[in-house]
Parts: C-alpha cells; structure tokens; sequence
C-alpha cells in the first residue's frame, strides 16, 4: 500500500503499519525495501523533503530514510535539510523506530550526537564489510554473514553517536551502528539498490565530482554487480523485513494508520 505526500489519496488498511518512507532524490529510492513494506501489507507514505511540507511527526509506525547526492552539511544549498532534521528530532524524541540508508544513517546519526564528515576517500562499487562482535544477536544485522561484500556510494564518513553500538566496519570507515535505547538503526552500504539502480547511478556518475576523481573501473562494477546483486537483494529484502517485523512486534510501534 502505497500513498505520497502531495498526492491523490490511497485507501489504506486501517490495520497496517504506517511506514514514512523518505526519499531525497527519485533516482535514490526505497528499492527493494519498497517491495518488502508491500508484501507485509504496510501503508508507505513517501516523502520527498525538497517537494512537499514536512509530515506530522506521531503518524507514523517507523521510519526508513534514504540516500542522495546531497550531503548532511549542506543546509545552505539545500534549506529543506533543516526541516527533515527537525522531524527526524521529534521522531527520536518520540522513539519512533528508523532505518537510515547512507546519507539516511548520516543524518539519523546527527541527530542523535554523531554526524558525517568528509572521508578520506570514497567508498564506491563492492566493498567487503566485516560485522563487529557487538552486532551478535542484533535484530538486524546478527543473522548477516560475518563478512561480506556489499555496495555503496559515498564520499562523507558515518560517525557514531555517544550512545551507539558499532555493528559492522570496512577496512576504512564504520558501515552501521544501533543506539541502545532507541530502536535507531544506521547502515552506510546500500542494501536496497537493484541492478537497474546501480546501472542508473553509473550512467549519471559525472555528475558526482568525487565519483570522477575517484577513477572507478565501472566497467568491472557492472560484472561484479551482475554476479552479486542476486544475493544482495536478498540480503538487503532481509534488512528490511526484520526492522519491520521488529517493529511490529514491539510495544513501542503503536501509531496506526
């Protein structure tokens, strides 16, 4: 079920869970985490914060926030950015449960007392990602393998809050975090792109500065996508499923459609 600020009104099964979902750019959006919120039968609003006001923050079940070409400390080039931090406060205030995606974590982590800064260098294509012992038994990412190789796109680094558990590292940069007394999650790889967005993202990689000074051999990204992506998006449907089903089944997750 499926409903967007701004637009024609859904009918909408007053026993679903209602799901902001906000997105940043169209070309960066929910993917298979979309497919996954369907199929439980969810409500999904979608969001896009730079086209239509900011939502009542106590309307909502959970959250997922996605990424962009945009990054957290750019409020002077995109003012909007000042209203979704505001809700994303309300949102943690009323411990409403989220999901951040790269620039979705960095934002849900400032919120919370980290941030994003810019990184040494960028992290773009299939990168290896190794869970940390802290993340044994965590909701969402306890049953990931140990190690394994995951997509991502971005050039600012995730920074914890103080009051985070550090759940998964590349050999570079922390790649997700859990508060511990909210049900905040924050993952830096992009576990909902499809094949046709990663195809998408490289068709267009000129307009990111950093992706054209990075020299990324984009051919050897689209194999290496076409052998992974199968999985990936297993993975990432996984993710999304247990953050939901999570949700669902705690006391907190009373706002209702």
């Amino acid at each position: 079920m499926r409903e967007q600020l701004g637009g024609a009104e859904l009918i909408c099964d007053t026993d679903a869970m209602r799901v902001l979902s906000i997105v940043h750019e169209r070309a960066a959006g929910s993917g298979v985490f979309d497919l996954v919120a369907a199929a439980r039968g969810d409500e999904v609003v979608e969001w896009i914060p730079a086209e239509t006001a900011v939502p009542a923050s106590d309307s909502f079940g959970a959250v997922l926030v996605f990424g962009g070409a945009m990054n957290v400390d750019e409020e002077r080039e995109h003012e909007w950015l000042r209203g979704e931090k505001e809700l994303l406060g309300e949102l943690l205030a009323c411990r409403t449960p989220a999901l951040g995606v790269c620039l979705g974590a960095q934002l849900l982590a400032e919120v919370a007392g980290g941030g994003a800064k810019r990184a040494a260098a960028p992290e773009i294509g299939w990168i290896s990602v190794e869970l940390t012992l802290e993340a044994q038994g965590d909701a969402l990412l306890g049953p990931l393998p140990a190690r394994f190789e995951s997509f991502q796109w971005h050039s600012y680094e995730l920074l914890a809050p103080p009051e985070a558990v550090a759940l998964a590292r590349s050999s570079a940069y922390l790649q997700a975090f859990r508060l511990r007394a909210t049900p905040w999650w924050g993952i830096q790889f992009h576990a909902e792109v499809t094949d046709e967005t990663i195809a998408g993202w490289i068709e267009d990689y000129r307009s990111d500065e950093d992706a054209v000074r990075a020299d990324v051999d984009w051919a050897a990204v689209l194999t290496t996508t076409r052998r992974q992506i199968d999985r990936w998006n297993e993975l990432g449907t996984e993710i999304c499923r247990r953050f939901l089903d999570h949700v669902a089944a705690s006391t907190t997750a009373t706002p209702r459609a």
